[in-house]
């Protein structure tokens, strides 16, 4: 019954409306609104306004669903375009570092002393737990290395050859205690000492610096060298920086503790360092 009446309700509606609609169309023609146009439009108005609305929502409905999935493809290829960008702009700053850190060891080979050639290897892995028990590269003695040949990057001491293969071989930083070379103040070539590995109160990797008399005006800031002395190292490549000096009244001696220039946890590349002259060299 309810739904008859709805039926019938809309069909007067309809009527209503069109009856309304030729009404407007006359009037248009006519000079003056009659009082039975005035009087339709007067009840027409309303409902005629409600439909008006129900017709632009449900266009509007109809239009965001045509349009759904040619957006949702629009939003799916920007989010691809997205994420090549973010790895181009990931692959170019690696390449940009790899650059820089390529050019810093070109400079340092080019302006090195002539009595020594370099040999570029990679790091393919560890020899023990991490890098303070060593790590292996990958050249061996089909190109030259030796055992206890020295390693360095551009930024300076790396440690020493400990191991050797055909085409492959351990070298061991600094860090490890095992490992020492003599070095000195640059500011005084008056500073000399023996260099070994030492771990801080906080168990990080450092240098030590031994200096036999207490008359050392060695200090924080100093930058320490390789001495060449023991005809291993080369003379005067670089260690590290002194941030803190202990006197060591008992043993009449000064203690630089040094920051490396290099951080072994971060090396990719490395230089062995061959003499030109075997002699130059005690192996």
């Amino acid at each position: 019954m309810r739904f008859v009446d709805k039926h019938k309700l809309s069909i007067i509606t309809a009527c209503l409306s069109l009856v309304f609609i030729v009404l407007i169309n006359y009037s248009a023609n006519s000079e003056r609104v009659t009082f039975v146009e005035d009087g339709t439009a007067v009840i027409l108005n309303p409902v005629q306004g409600i439909l008006y609305k129900l017709n632009v929502n449900i266009k509007e409905t109809f239009g965001f669903l045509f349009n759904y999935k040619r957006v949702k493809e629009e939003n799916k290829r920007l989010k691809e375009i997205n994420n090549k960008l973010q790895r181009f702009e990931i692959e170019n700053k690696l390449l940009k570092k790899e650059n820089n850190r390529l050019r810093k060891m070109l400079n340092f080979i080019q302006s090195s002393t002539e009595d020594y050639k370099y040999i570029g290897c990679d790091i393919i892995g560890i020899s023990g737990n991490s890098f303070f028990d060593g790590f292996i590269i990958n050249r061996g003695s089909k190109d030259g290395i030796k055992k206890r040949m020295v390693a360095v990057t551009a930024d300076g001491l790396v440690g020493q050859v400990t191991a050797v293969g055909t085409n492959w071989a351990i070298v061991q930083t600094l860090s490890n205690e095992n490992i020492a070379v003599a070095g000195y103040v640059e500011r005084n070539s008056f500073n000399n000492g023996i260099i070994k590995g030492y771990k801080d109160d906080d168990n990080k990797l450092l240098y030590r610096i031994e200096i036999p008399t207490l008359e050392s005006d060695i200090k924080v800031g100093d930058v320490i060298l390789t001495s060449g002395i023991g005809r291993i190292y080369p003379k005067g490549i670089k260690v590290g920086k002194v941030i803190n000096v202990i006197d060591d009244k008992g043993q009449i001696s000064k203690y630089g503790i040094i920051k490396p220039y290099v951080d072994i946890n971060r090396l990719e590349e490395i230089f062995i360092v061959i003499p030109k002259e075997e002699r130059n060299v005690k192996y």
